[in-house]
């Protein structure tokens, strides 16, 4: 991306940030900020400026060389630490005190804040998480690292979780029960990158219980070491936790998320074939290889693993949602096209998974939404919403409103409406 692009880019997310705010506002989801506007990108975006290599590895499983990059955030300013680090003391007497000994001084120090990219053969962005480093004021020689659960980096993934959660709730799925932790939401998410949506999804859904698959080993080494990942997620291959009992400061830091995470290293096929009695409200569906390639095995509508896939998605509301790269023209404002709006590629997958999800389903819809800024398509497979054609606006309608009762509900940091206006197609 060169400059001007980059620049246009800020004028326009500068406005639409004027706009989620008063949104925000008008749902009653006021002083929530959020750091990870893509006003903020410039700070990240380039690889080279201003950032320096944490990690390189080469992966054995076709991802290359697998890098984590740093670079200085802005956000949170230096006047907000004290009372982050209030928090952690806090969190940290509450753990120890029913304890019998050990270190009643549970005074930290921030020591700041950066961006960290995990990217694949210094090219492929796979994912940026905002981390804080941190440490023990009578023992600063060992800093940890928090990835910070409320912030999503990558405007794809805000729409996957904007039309994801919005075509759920509007499949009369109890989102509020569920947002205050009375009612369990079972979640899946293949891939997972630096784990910041299976991380958002945890912390603002108190009854998320979220499963996440991963190919690549070294991607969950680097995710836990260099990104702030909680490593009590982290499960081996015969169901047990990695880290059977977490230390003090994992328990300071996550406890109450961390318990409802289980991080698998898995072929995605492999897992689902093995653990189709799992029922899922909801699936993100974000697998790229080091070749930035969807692997076409993820959405052949013949294959066992789509028949799997079928029966572990739930059968009245379940929701699949998919990040595809797109090969339509974003620039092209003429909507009335929908292969505009999603691109042909995005239309063939969708179409694969209707035949392959939706074939014996009496009720269902799968539609397209374009991402802001970037060439990508957030696919959703419904099984709750009506699939009647005749009914496109009213189904439009709908879901519009529904994204704003989610907003109110979960108290998002962004508007999921500004994800469902960019350009809706019915595949």
């Amino acid at each position: 991306m060169n400059s001007i692009q980059l620049f246009s880019l800020t004028r326009r997310v500068k406005r639409l940030s004027s706009f989620e705010s008063c949104l925000r506002h008008f749902c009653g989801v006021v002083g929530v900020k959020d750091e990870g506007d893509w006003f903020y990108s410039p700070e990240w975006w380039d690889p080279h400026e201003n950032g320096h290599t944490v990690s390189q590895s080469t992966s054995e499983k076709g991802n290359g060389i697998v890098s984590v990059v740093a670079h200085p955030s802005s956000l949170p300013s230096r006047d907000s630490w004290g009372e982050t680090e209030r928090w952690l003391e806090k969190r940290y007497m509450e753990i120890i005190m029913p304890r019998d000994g050990g270190e009643k001084d549970g005074r930290f120090k921030i020591l700041g804040y950066q961006w960290r990219s995990l990217r694949f053969n210094d090219d492929t962005r796979q994912s940026t998480v905002k981390v804080m480093a941190a440490c023990r004021e009578l023992q600063p020689g060992p800093v940890f690292y928090m990835q910070q659960p409320h912030c999503l980096a990558v405007p794809y993934l805000k729409s996957m979780a904007s039309v994801g959660l919005t075509s759920l709730a509007a499949s009369k799925y109890d989102m509020r029960s569920v947002a205050i932790g009375k009612k369990q939401m079972r979640i899946l998410c293949i891939g997972h990158g630096g784990g910041s949506l299976p991380l958002f999804l945890a912390h603002h859904i108190l009854g998320a219980i979220v499963d996440i698959v991963e190919i690549d080993p070294l991607v969950i080494s680097e995710s836990v070491r260099a990104m702030g990942f909680p490593a009590f997620s982290v499960m081996t291959a015969n169901g047990k936790r990695a880290v059977p009992t977490p230390d003090i400061i994992d328990q300071v830091m996550w406890r109450g998320i961390h318990e409802r995470l289980f991080l698998y290293e898995s072929d995605a096929e492999q897992f689902i074939l093995r653990n189709r009695n799992n029922i899922y409200d909801i699936i993100f569906m974000d697998a790229y290889n080091g070749a930035d390639i969807f692997p076409h095995s993820l959405w052949d509508s013949n294959s066992m693993f789509m028949k799997a896939l079928s029966e572990t998605l739930h059968h009245e509301h379940g929701t699949l949602v998919v990040n595809l790269h797109s090969d339509a023209d974003i620039a092209d404002t003429d909507r009335s096209n929908e292969d505009v709006t999603t691109g042909k590629y995005a239309r063939k997958v969708g179409k694969a998974y209707k035949k392959g999800l939706m074939e014996n389903e009496r009720n269902g819809l799968v539609f397209a939404c374009a991402v802001p800024w970037l060439c990508n398509v957030s696919l959703v497979v419904s099984r709750g919403l009506g699939s009647e054609r005749g009914h496109r606006d009213k189904t439009i309608s709908h879901l519009m409103k529904t994204s704003l009762e989610v907003d109110q509900i979960l108290r998002l940091p962004f508007s999921c409406v500004d994800y469902l206006k960019t350009g809706l197609a019915f595949i």
